[in-house]
Parts: C-alpha cells; sequence; structure tokens
C-alpha cells in the first residue's frame, strides 16, 4: 500500500476500525498477546496500516527535521480533514525565556461563565518532534469533552535546545497563565497542567519547580503516558520495544538528543522518579497503555505520589498503544480512553 494523502489515509483508518472483527482479522491478523493481554483490535489495524503506508514507527529513524515532517503527516492522517468545532481557537504568543512561545487558546461551546477553570497543556514528541497542530486535535477534544479552556503552548525542541530548555519554557508558560488569569477570564486558583509523553514529563518538572519555590502550583496534573524514567530502567521499554509504534530505539535517540549529557539523567526535572521528594505535588490523573515502552514508569510514579501522600487515580487501559490520545477520531477505543482523561479534567477543576 502505497503512501496516501492525509485525508484518504484517514478514511482508510475510520472504514477499517469499523469493519466487523472477523472481517478485520481476515485483513490483518490476529492481534498479538502480551504477558496475557490481547492487543486491542483497533490498535492492531491502525498499526498494520501504518506499515502499509511507509510510517511504522514514530520516527521511521529519520533524523530529526524530517522525523518531525513524518511525525506532522501521521498527526493529519489521524485527525481527519475537519477539526472538531469549538466557540473559538485564538493564537496566543507567551514570553519565553529564550524567545517567545507559540500558544493556542481552545474554548469550548458552553464554557463556564467567567472566571473559569483552564488546562495547561504540554504536546508529545519525546521533547524532538511534534508541535501545536500535532496536537491540535488532542486539545479541541479536551475542551470539548471537559467543558474546561485548554491553552496549549510550544516549547523550544531539541535537539537546536537540549534540557532544560523545554521545561523552563512549560514553566514559564504556567506562570505566564497565573499572572494574566484576569485577562484570560480563568480562575487562577483553578488551573491545570497537562500532557501526553514527553508533555507530561514538563507538566511534572514544572509541578515539581513550583512547589520548591513556593510558587503558585497547579490544581492538577492530566498526564497521559507520561515519561518519568530517562534513565530506561524500567521493564516494559523492553517488553514493548519493538511492534507498537513507539519503539525503544525512537525512546533512546529522543533522550540522546534531549539529554546530551548522560549524569542529567537523574535530574528531579528531567526523571521525576529519581526526585528525592514528590510530597506536596497536586492531585494526579496518570492514564497509561498497556502496549506502551512507557508503561510501567508512568504507573511507577502513580505509585510514588500514593505512597508519598498525593492524591493520584492511575488507569490503565490495557490493549491501547504510545499516542492513543492521537486516535479519538477514528478509534472508539481511543476516543472512550480520552473521554475518561476529560471527565478527570472536569471533576478535578470543578
Amino acid at each position: 500500500m502505497a503512501s496516501l494523502p492525509p485525508a484518504l489515509e484517514h478514511t482508510a483508518l475510520r472504514v477499517c476500525c469499523g469493519l466487523r472483527p472477523g472481517a478485520q482479522r481476515l485483513l490483518f491478523g490476529e492481534p498479538p498477546e502480551v504477558e496475557g493481554i490481547r492487543l486491542d483490535p483497533e490498535m492492531h489495524v491502525m498499526l498494520k496500516l501504518s506499515e502499509r503506508v511507509g510510517r511504522p514507527t514514530l520516527t521511521n529513524g529519520l533524523p530529526p527535521p524530517q522525523a518531525r515532517i513524518s511525525v506532522e503527516t501521521d498527526a493529519k492522517a489521524g485527525a481527519g480533514p475537519q477539526p472538531l468545532p469549538l466557540a473559538s481557537v485564538r493564537a496566543l504568543e507567551i514570553p519565553g525565556p529564550a524567545c517567545p512561545l507559540p500558544a493556542r487558546l481552545y474554548l469550548p461551546h458552553g464554557a463556564a461563565p467567567a472566571p473559569r477553570p483552564l488546562l495547561v497543556y504540554f504536546h508529545g514528541g519525546g521533547w524532538v518532534v511534534g508541535s501545536l497542530d500535532t496536537h491540535d486535535g488532542v486539545c479541541r477534544f479536551l475542551a470539548a469533552h471537559s467543558g474546561a479552556p485548554v491553552l496549549a503552548s510550544g516549547y523550544r525542541l531539541a535537539p537546536e535546545h537540549p534540557y532544560p530548555a523545554a521545561v523552563e519554557d512549560a514553566a514559564a508558560a504556567f506562570r505566564w497563565t497565573v499572572e494574566h488569569a484576569s485577562e484570560l477570564e480563568v480562575d487562577p486558583a483553578r488551573i491545570a497542567v497537562g500532557g501526553d509523553s514527553a508533555g507530561g514529563n514538563m507538566a511534572t518538572g514544572l509541578c515539581q519547580a513550583t512547589r520548591d519555590a513556593g510558587d503558585p502550583a497547579p490544581a492538577m496534573q492530566l498526564l497521559i503516558y507520561p515519561v518519568t524514567d530517562a534513565y530506561g530502567e524500567q521493564r516494559s521499554r523492553e517488553v514493548f520495544g519493538t511492534g507498537f509504534k513507539l519503539t525503544t530505539a525512537d525512546i533512546v535517540e529522543f533522550e540522546r538528543r534531549y539529554l546530551p549529557d548522560p549524569e542529567r539523567a537523574s535530574d528531579p526535572l528531567a526523571s521525576v522518579l529519581h526526585a528525592p521528594d514528590l510530597s506536596g505535588l497536586p492531585p494526579a490523573y496518570v492514564a497509561i497503555a498497556g502496549f506502551d515502552p512507557l508503561r510501567d514508569e508512568g504507573e511507577a510514579y502513580a505509585a510514588r505520589l500514593h505512597a508519598e501522600g498525593v492524591r493520584v487515580a492511575l488507569r490503565r487501559h490495557p490493549g491501547l498503544i504510545h499516542t492513543f490520545a492521537n486516535m479519538t477520531s477514528f478509534s472508539r477505543s481511543a476516543r472512550a480512553a480520552m473521554l475518561e482523561a476529560a471527565g478527570a479534567l472536569r471533576m478535578g477543576l470543578s
């Protein structure tokens, strides 16, 4: 199957994910089983189609400039031609430590009267790929189904801007949001932070930074398969290291580019699991995919939060894979998982 325009690829995803199980097995084979858990059939379909269009992994072994283009193409195919409608989507620019940061404010229909709650969201992509565009659908979905506006903030990418550039930008974006709460018509006491993968890593990092500085803290953490251990010692990185979109090779390359000095991998803002103290952090909702190299470190972070007195809800979606947050427009399973995340955000900010 040759490379398709994103709109046609999206149609293929929707049609194939909507087939009856018997037809899916006939066309794509039986979903694999690992550790007694079977891969969700829709995830299996998506992976097989990704192989056929020549994008079987997150980066496909490409250097950063080409990998960024590949990820953008993947995101367009996943999102489809019709974005989820909202009351408004407004471009913003946030002053960063080294340069202005692009941002977008997503206002859902039926949003509560001002001052409203708000989610500050950071996109995933291993600190190397990804953008506001690749996660436009994620932010629209969370805003529409939680009822809370979402402010998506961009940040400097590696290897051009290695650690700690990304987390410094994230902290600056949150601080700016709190300082401009009145202008944004939001309640400064109900501003959450969140992100997926590397974006989740940055959200946890800024929570530590605000706690340690005595600054206003986020109301909650919304974390979707977050990176929490740049040492890579968790078993799931080996068990699910190939065949499930994000590979261990991808992760190693991302971490090499973001953390060129290996000794900094243990810094608490890079590897939250190595932080000496997690007490006093905001309540957290942690969503994990069962077939994900990052599964174990996300669950370990949730366990440590609980052990150190932080309110936390952990949700493992057994059959899903990394990047499910970007699949809500064609996968019912991914949509159900993200509806749970949106519900947790609504409850956490109520």
